[in-house]
């Protein structure tokens, strides 16, 4: 396929990259990231969308891709896809497909999980709101960039999901970082902490599979010095777009709107920035209560 895609960063160069070694046609843009391998740049997004049959935005905000949407979208063939894989607020993607429909276009928001690592070897999950008729013509490059594809419903569903998906994340890591600079307290070993709640009730992901604590469970960001497999800023980011999401729906999200309290105070007025969200724990072994 011709294949445009704006935004050549950590995340959208690899997958880029994967897009070009699968045979697909890549022109990229991208005002500060290198080219990808087997990508040919353009000058410009408009330039880049030119003919494509699919566009790809990997962008860091909703404000970017609405600007981003206004230059490519006229660009665009009638019946192409616009096809958004960044985290943006649910309003600005809803807004993305309605100026695409009004051109005939289609359009997909198709955030991602799985960080850097997922998008350099192509085994992202994601999670895509819009028609089936854009994700029948999308597929083929969702598989190749992921290994996993979940059709969530309209356009703006792909970004709810992710939203709420990173809320459960954010609030569990910071219990799980809390639960284990308690047991350290109380006298308990880490590994003794981790058989018991890794098989029993205190089981989660942030615990099984992205343990905070060194040494403990399978190989994660904490074994190396909680350099970011997921950076503790874009979390931030994740936990503030699920409270953005639920004022305007008026949800009541105690628990989000606290993880998002932590993770600001940690990413903003303390040495969370740049390191891993798992790095909470170091963060809460070093406090006490008061």
């Amino acid at each position: 396929m011709n294949i445009a895609f704006i935004g050549l960063g950590n995340m959208g160069g690899p997958m880029a990259a994967n897009l070009t070694r699968a045979g697909h046609s890549v022109t990229g843009f991208d005002p500060d990231a290198p080219a990808p391998e087997g990508v040919t740049m353009a000058d410009s997004a408009a330039a880049a969308a030119t003919g494509a049959e699919v566009v790809i935005t990997m962008l860091p905000n909703g404000a970017i891709l609405r600007q981003v949407a206004g230059e490519v979208i006229p660009a665009m063939p009638p019946g192409a896809v616009l096809l958004d894989c960044s985290t943006v607020d649910v309003e600005s993607a809803r807004a993305v497909a309605d100026m695409a429909a009004a051109h005939d276009l289609l359009a997909l928001d198709a955030p991602v999980s799985g960080g850097i690592g997922g998008a350099a070897a192509g085994t992202l999950t994601f999670m895509v709101g819009g028609s089936e008729a854009a994700l029948a013509i999308a597929a083929p490059l969702l598989d190749v960039m992921g290994g996993r594809t979940v059709h969530c419903g309209p356009s703006g569903n792909g970004q709810a999901a992710k939203i709420c998906n990173n809320m459960i994340l954010g609030a569990t890591m910071v219990a799980t970082c809390e639960a284990f600079a308690l047991a350290d307290k109380l006298g308990l070993d880490r590994q003794a902490m981790y058989d018991v709640a890794s098989t029993s009730s205190g089981q989660s992901w942030s615990l099984t599979t992205y343990c905070p604590a060194p040494g403990v469970g399978p190989t994660a960001p904490s074994d190396n010095d909680y350099k970011p497999g997921f950076a503790a800023d874009l979390m931030l980011k994740d936990l503030g777009l699920s409270q953005q999401a639920a004022e305007a729906v008026d949800a009541d999200t105690p628990m989000g709107a606290e993880a998002l309290r932590q993770y600001r105070a940690f990413v903003e007025t303390e040495d969370g920035a740049g390191r891993d969200f798992s790095a909470m724990l170091p963060r809460f072994a070093a406090r006490s209560r008061g």
